[in-house]
């Protein structure tokens, strides 16, 4: 397991930690998707959005944190093979991560990560590679997975958005459930329809959706 410099550590993860009212919001999150149908027996979690832009990968950390701050042992990983970005919050190299071990380069345990979040590991996306598809869909893949689930409580899987390519509908349908990331006043009906299609055209158990950039006035649920 390689080990991360406090030094490293952005100013973004210091605010998702820090924050009070954010870090309330999501703990409210966590409690929802655990009263849920499906999140009562999730153990891996895939956040996606209709499109890029959304906050999935911000919900992504802020919800493996407030997972974190109950005890509970987490893994946040990596999934968005074509933009990651979970990387650049924690303050370390992409390299060495998911693509890696995938591609039989390196082993489980030389891909995870700490961080700074008791608690909370993460497996960062790795190098770049020309088939990310292919590499999510693979047999390595379900093997890393039952792994995870047997050392984790929970896993927490940031993957790309739904709507523009087929890794997020590969990794939902890898997950015990999905949650859908939604910014206020951004997604239309017709895209709004064709995010329920896909749903159901891959049997992906959706646990809820996350209403983003809601003004304090308009908010009354998050799930």
């Amino acid at each position: 397991m390689r080990k991360l410099s406090t030094n490293s550590t952005t100013v973004a993860l210091k605010q998702i930690i820090h924050n009070s009212t954010t870090s309330e919001a999501y703990r409210s999150l966590r409690f929802n998707i655990e009263c849920s149908v499906f999140g009562r027996e999730a153990k891996t979690i895939t956040i996606t959005s209709a499109s890029r832009g959304e906050g999935k990968t911000t919900t992504a950390v802020q919800l493996a944190v407030a997972y974190a701050q109950i005890g509970s042992k987490v893994m946040l990983l990596d999934a968005d093979l074509r933009n990651p970005s979970i990387h650049s919050v924690f303050g370390v190299e992409p390299s060495h991560g998911l693509t890696n071990y995938l591609e039989g380069q390196i082993s489980i345990n030389e891909i995870v990560r700490e961080t700074i979040v008791e608690n909370l590991e993460l497996i960062p996306s790795g190098s770049r590679t020309q088939n990310p598809s292919g590499l999510l869909a693979s047999k390595l893949m379900d093997t890393l997975l039952a792994s995870l689930k047997e050392n984790y409580d929970i896993v927490i899987i940031d993957s790309s958005s739904l709507l523009t390519i087929t890794d997020a509908k590969i990794m939902g349908s890898k997950s015990d459930g999905v949650l859908l990331i939604v910014e206020h006043g951004k997604l239309k009906r017709d895209i709004a329809k064709k995010v329920k299609e896909e749903l159901m055209l891959t049997n992906m158990k959706l646990i809820g959706v996350v209403l983003n950039e809601v003004k304090d006035h308009q908010a009354d649920a998050y799930l």
